[in-house]
């Protein structure tokens, strides 16, 4: 056995010892200083494995640990390092319009194949409409099972917490916002969707110019590609210490005793998204014949990100590098993966689908099984447009509620988990997308099986 797997053993066993220690400390008199101890032990054998490993996935893993530890222990710190998870955030924000443009530019212009982007076009959002469609159907069902909202007791003093503003949207106002009045607006504002869209048009008009004129835009485009993507990698060296400072601060922030009274609620989500990444996804993946090791590699760096920080955008960086490594093209994954971060919020339709029955059972409100699918219709059309924007789900659900004339008081005790749940839809919502990229590639027959399986037993 080598050492870092023997050190690896040493952590999962100690693991287990505190685990076995912290359920029965009243039963043999231990105090919390021994298993702060050996909460401290952990993580130094978890951190002497991390620099063997010398792997950027496990030093955000070991950054996760540690700012769970610190939110538990030092809440007050914690809070204080907030603006570390920010800057990350914001290094982050200044990398995806520039990669959005250039490899959407150099995916389209670069081919010349209108016909092959038509039908990568109308596969995709099939493929979405039909993905999401079951997503919402299973956080329907799951909320009907579980009743979470039935009997709640909201916590003391969640009340004082102030609701975000929103302002009601027309669907006709829904539609013109997917349309850009300003490129370099909506790239200040961070709208995905109308970037996408800028681009796409700016690439196809390249694609009816000679090619001799289009050389020089079209290699501009290349070299951005390329110098962002670099970028990317000098700013993942700061990711342990964002991821980490996020996790403190949610810990920090909230603390975990509300836990207690939304768990039914939080436990809902996490299982219905479970089962649809088992019954829907993993059948999918299986299908089109991508092993599931490979996969999962490619997707355990943007994913962890994904989840520490509550937001997409943080992860599409490295989610388009890593899909070509798996034996993705370039032109599917500059295609795919920025339309799906608009049309493709498996995680977020699922949550808001299940959030808003929760509201009507915690107000003692009987919606019929007929009102709350046409509820959840609403909310894929309204939910476009919010990857990568933090809680954004939260500010969809206040429209909803409002337009369904359900009251706003269950919402109030949703922000307080609200953090929690986030993780998850955002973590789902970055996994389904990278499916989507795969299952267009080989439906298009040009994913690399080759590649793929060189990338999944390289080490």
């Amino acid at each position: 056995m080598k050492i870092k797997d023997k050190i690896l053993l040493i952590a999962f066993l100690s693991v287990i010892i505190y685990i076995v220690l912290h359920l029965f400390k009243s039963f043999l008199g231990i105090n919390k200083f021994i298993l702060c101890g050996l909460r401290y032990f952990v993580i130094s054998i978890l951190l002497l494995y991390t620099l063997l490993k010398k792997d950027l996935t496990t030093w955000i893993l070991l950054s996760i640990i540690i700012g769970i530890e610190i939110g538990i222990d030092f809440p007050k710190v914690a809070i204080q390092l907030r603006f570390l998870s920010q800057i990350f955030l914001r290094l982050i924000k200044t990398i995806i319009a520039p990669i959005l443009f250039s490899t959407l530019v150099v995916g389209i212009a670069s081919h010349s194949n209108i016909k092959q982007l038509g039908s990568m076009g109308w596969k995709s959002l099939l493929y979405f409409e039909v993905v999401t469609t079951l997503a919402l159907f299973i956080g329907l069902i799951a909320i009907n099972l579980s009743k979470a909202g039935v009997g709640i007791i909201i916590p003391t003093g969640i009340t004082e917490q102030q609701l975000p503003k929103i302002e009601s949207r027309t669907w006709q106002e829904i539609i013109l916002h997917i349309f850009p009045e300003n490129f370099v607006k909506s790239i200040y504002h961070g709208d995905v969707l109308p970037i996408v869209v800028f681009s796409v048009i700016f690439g196809i008009s390249m694609i009816f110019i000679e090619k001799q004129k289009r050389k020089i835009i079209l290699s501009f485009a290349e070299s951005l590609s390329e110098i962002m993507f670099k970028f990317t990698k000098i700013i993942m060296y700061f990711a342990p210490i964002g991821v980490g400072a996020a996790i403190a601060y949610t810990i920090g922030n909230m603390g975990l005793d509300i836990l207690y009274n939304l768990l039914k609620l939080l436990l809902t989500l996490y299982f219905a998204l479970f089962i649809f990444l088992i019954v829907v996804l993993l059948p999918i993946l299986r299908w089109i014949k991508v092993p599931l090791k490979g996969f999962i590699k490619a997707l355990a760096e943007p994913v962890s990100l994904a989840f520490a920080t509550t937001s997409s955008e943080s992860a599409l960086p490295l989610l388009m590098e890593n899909l070509e490594k798996l034996g993705v093209p370039k032109k599917i994954v500059a295609f795919v993966i920025p339309t799906g971060y608009s049309f493709n919020l498996d995680g977020t339709t699922l949550y808001l689908s299940l959030a808003t029955v929760f509201v009507a059972q915690a107000s003692g409100i009987n919606l019929s099984f007929s009102q709350q699918i046409f509820i959840g219709l609403t909310l894929i059309l309204t939910s476009k447009g919010v990857a990568g924007v933090p809680r954004a789900s939260l500010v969809i659900l206040l429209a909803t509620v409002a337009s369904f004339g359900l009251p706003n008081w269950p919402i109030l005790a949703i922000i307080g988990i609200d953090e929690l749940m986030d993780m998850a839809r955002t973590t789902v919502n970055v996994i389904g997308n990278g499916l989507a990229s795969c299952v267009i590639a080989r439906s298009e027959g040009e994913l690399d099986d080759k590649k793929m399986l060189d990338y999944t037993k390289k080490d």
